[in-house]
Parts: C-alpha cells; sequence; structure tokens
C-alpha cells in the first residue's frame, strides 16, 4: 500500500526529487552567500573608511577607541536579543531589516550636516555593530533549515569562504577607495552593498526563525520553545542552549578567550609592522592579512571536500585543535622570523582559523532549533565582550610590552582552555560506553562508533565529535 508521507516502490523517482530539492537549496544558498560576501566587503570597507574619518573629523585617536567601544557593546547587547527576536520572527525578515538597518545609517551619515556629523558617526556605530550580530546570528542558526543538517559543514564553509574573500577585498581596497574617490563616494559604496544584499534576502525564501516551531521530536524541544517565546525569560533560555550538553558551555568560552587573544594580535600587527618598515607599515600588515585568508580560504576548500567525500564534519576535536594550532601561529608571528617563514605561519594560522570556524559553527547548529538561535546570540555575546576586553587590555599592555609579549599571553589564555576542553571531549568519550544508559540508552546518547554513523543528529544528543547528553 501506498504512503503518502514519501515515495515507495511505486514512485522510483523519489530519490531524484530529494536530489533535485537538495540542488535548488544549495542554489539558493550560493546566492545568498553572494549576498552576504558583498554585504561583508561593505562591512570591511567601514571599518577601515568609517576609523580615518572618525580620526580626521574629531583629530583625536580617543575618538576612534569610543567609536570601536560603541559597535562591540552594540554587537554585545544584540548577542543577548537575538535569540529572542528568533523566536518571534522570521530569519529572513531579521537578515532584511538589518542590511536595510545598516544601509539606512550610512545614509544618515551621508546626508548629516556638519553639526551632526559626530552624532551621526554614534549612530552608525550602534547601528552597525548591533544589525551586523544579527544579521549573522540569523545566518548561522538557520543555516540547517536552508541546506539540511548533512550540508550544514559545506554550507559554513562557504559562507566563511565568501567573508574571507571579502575581507581581503575590504581592506585591501579601503585605503584606494578613500585616496581615489573620497569618504562621501566610500560611505554610499558601502551602503550599495548592503542595499544589494537586502534584495538578495529579500527575492530568496530563506527558512528558519519563529523559533522553528516546525522542528518536533527533539528532547525538550516543546518546553524550549515556549520558554523561547515567553518574553521575560530569554536569559535562562541562551544559558539553558549551552547546558543542552556537556562541554558546550566550555566550548563558547573557549570561542570568548579566542577572541580575547584575537584582540592581542590586531592591535600588536601596527605596532609589529612599524618596527619591521617604519616608512611603510601597512605593508606588512596588508600582507599579512592577505595570506592569512589564503590560508583560510584554502582551509575551506579541502574542508568540503572531505565532508563531500565523507559525509562528516570536523567535529568540536578540530575546535579544540584548531585552535592551539591558530593560537600558537599568531605567537609565532611576532617572533621575528624571517618574511618567508612568517608568511607560512600566517598561511597557517589562517587554515586553522578557518577549520576552528567551520568547527565551531556546525557544532552549535546540532543543537534543537528552538535553541540554537540563543546559542549564537549568547555567543555572540561572549565573542564581543572577550574582543572589547581585549582590546582595552591589550592597548594598555602595549605601551610596556613587546607585541610578542602581549600576544603571548593573551593566545597562551586561549591555548590553555582548549587544552581543558580537549581534556574535557576526551574524558566524555571515555565515559560513554561505561555510562549509565549504557547500549540500551543509545537512543538518548551516541557511542563513538553510533556517532560516527549518525553525526550532527541532535536527537541522539551527538555533537560532531563531542560526547554529549541532552539529560
Amino acid at each position: 500500500m501506498g504512503s503518502a508521507d514519501g515515495p515507495t516502490a511505486d514512485e522510483p523517482d523519489g530519490g531524484s526529487r530529494k536530489t533535485r530539492d537538495t540542488a535548488v537549496s544549495e542554489r539558493r544558498f550560493r546566492f545568498l552567500v553572494a549576498g552576504y560576501a558583498v554585504s561583508s566587503y561593505g562591512t570591511f570597507l567601514n571599518m577601515v573608511a568609517l576609523n580615518l574619518f572618525v580620526y580626521e573629523t574629531t583629530g583625536r585617536a580617543l575618538a576612534m577607541g569610543l567609536f570601536m567601544a560603541v559597535r562591540l557593546a552594540s554587537g554585545f547587547v544584540a548577542g543577548l536579543v537575538v535569540g529572542g527576536l528568533l523566536a518571534r520572527f522570521s530569519a529572513k525578515s531579521i537578515m532584511l531589516w538589518a542590511n536595510v538597518g545598516q544601509g539606512g545609517v550610512m545614509l544618515v551619515l551621508i546626508l548629516a550636516p556638519d553639526s551632526l556629523v559626530t552624532g551621526a558617526l554614534m549612530a552608525v556605530s550602534v547601528v552597525i555593530g548591533a544589525c551586523g550580530t544579527l544579521f549573522m546570528v540569523a545566518l548561522r542558526s538557520s543555516i540547517p533549515e536552508m541546506v539540511g543538517e548533512d550540508r550544514r559543514a559545506w554550507a559554513n564553509s562557504l559562507s566563511i569562504t565568501g567573508r574571507s574573500m571579502a575581507m581581503v577585498a575590504g581592506f585591501a581596497s579601503a585605503g584606494v577607495v578613500v585616496s581615489l574617490v573620497g569618504y562621501t563616494a566610500a560611505f554610499l559604496l558601502d551602503m550599495a552593498t548592503f542595499v544589494i544584499c537586502a534584495v538578495t534576502v529579500a527575492l530568496l525564501p530563506i527558512a528558519g526563525g519563529k523559533g522553528a516551531g516546525s522542528e518536533t521530536g527533539a528532547s525538550g524541544a516543546g518546553k524550549g520553545e515556549k520558554e523561547a517565546k515567553s518574553g521575560p525569560r530569554w536569559r535562562p533560555v541562551a544559558f539553558l542552549a549551552l547546558a543542552a550538553a556537556p562541554g558546550l558551555g566550555l566550548m563558547v568560552a573557549l570561542r570568548g578567550v579566542d577572541a580575547f587573544g584575537s584582540s592581542s594580535h590586531n592591535a600588536a600587527l601596527p605596532i609589529y609592522s612599524t618596527s619591521l618598515d617604519a616608512s611603510n607599515p601597512a605593508v606588512f600588515v596588508s600582507a599579512f592579512w592577505c595570506v592569512w585568508a589564503l590560508g583560510n580560504i584554502g582551509a575551506q576548500q579541502v574542508i568540503q571536500r572531505y565532508t563531500q567525500r565523507t559525509g562528516k564534519t570536523v567535529g568540536a576535536l578540530g575546535f579544540g585543535y584548531g585552535t592551539v594550532v591558530m593560537s600558537a601561529a599568531f605567537i609565532a608571528a611576532f617572533a621575528g622570523f624571517p618574511l618567508a617563514v612568517t608568511a607560512v605561519i600566517a598561511l597557517i594560522a589562517g587554515a586553522a582559523d578557518g577549520l576552528t570556524e567551520v568547527a565551531y559553527t556546525s557544532h552549535l547548529q546540532t543543537l534543537p532549533a528552538t535553541l540554537r538561535g540563543h546559542a549564537f546570540g549568547l555567543s555572540a555575546t561572549f565573542e564581543n565582550l572577550g574582543f572589547g576586553v581585549g582590546m582595552i587590555l591589550v592597548a594598555a599592555a602595549l605601551d610596556r610590552f613587546s607585541p610578542l609579549a602581549v600576544v603571548g599571553w593573551s593566545h597562551g589564555a586561549a591555548i590553555v582552555v582548549a587544552v581543558v576542553f580537549l581534556l574535557r571531549v576526551a574524558a566524555l568519550r571515555r565515559a560513554e560506553p561505561a555510562g549509565p544508559m549504557g547500549r540500551a540508552g543509545g537512543a538518548g546518547r551516541a557511542g563513538l562508533r553510533k556517532e560516527e554513523a549518525v553525526e550532527g543528529r541532535p536527537d541522539r544528543g551527538d555533537r560532531d565529535g563531542a560526547e554529549v547528553s541532552r539529560g
């Protein structure tokens, strides 16, 4: 007897229909990534152009620091509320209005009279910081609905590749654009990139958001959805997301410490570059980030081929080991090696950074949809907090200590936490076979072999290599 739920023996085209659906969703996602890459170019372009404009307008370096602090603080707050927004609104609407908001505030800056430029700049820092976080969380938390659980690693890798290419283009062209056409034209170009991304989002059917109420069957999903939709309780839901699996909270904490370490090399690079070539310090910084991006993009290509061939993601262990390698590489980059060796180190740092990004994002995406947005939002909050606090402490430390020393202890902290995380994952793996659920409880927990067979199944409790329990 036939079934209304899917193809049977009388419907031999069921497999081909699924293949066509997968191809369509992947093609749509490629268009979305293209729009995202364009807006990312605008983001990195305005990171340079706006900082230069702030300094030229105010004549004070402190104003640049305040501008960045407001931007990070806005991202911090947005990370706390985005989970609640995703429980009420679709991911598409959040992504659309995030781009409209960024494009609109750039128009405000362009049209602002001289007497209101300072206020317009503060508005830009607030909106750009908040909307950037809203868009990123909405995108990453909705990827499993857009392309399917089994293709999330591919989708993450593709989006990170687009962002890395946009970063290189944005940083490389910012100085040229400003010097050739001026700030107003640069801001118009920046606004246009957000408009293009908004149009792309508007034209595509994008799943996700609204609490992902269609997802049922995951343990605790109903309770999580009720909590996610109750406004006053959005904070407990965010922490519930981290408590959904042993080690997940530590993983997010490691991400925050990693952001703290990232602040050190971002602040130290211009100083170190000046010591190498005081007449043209921008050369080393630009070359370093270009080589870093090449390593990042190369890693994404390897990851995509690995997931296509094996059907697996790099896993939580990849995140831990990648963090160790990346942090060690950034420390070595300031050790005074010859430029050729430093280029290789930058390449390794970029590749390891790409690995950790995909592993981390794919790992959080295995959470139930009702918790996923809160987890990504809280993660963004930790990252903004780590980077913001790091910029303050690092700036003070660089007045007294060498770049190598500052980067060493900052990224050294990330290595220490990464080792703790790896030991935690190893302990969970060893404990699983003898756990209270045993083989009879395999539906609640997945052992190492079962995880290899059903990787990424949140209903099985596995998290891409880190043994977990839904509790």
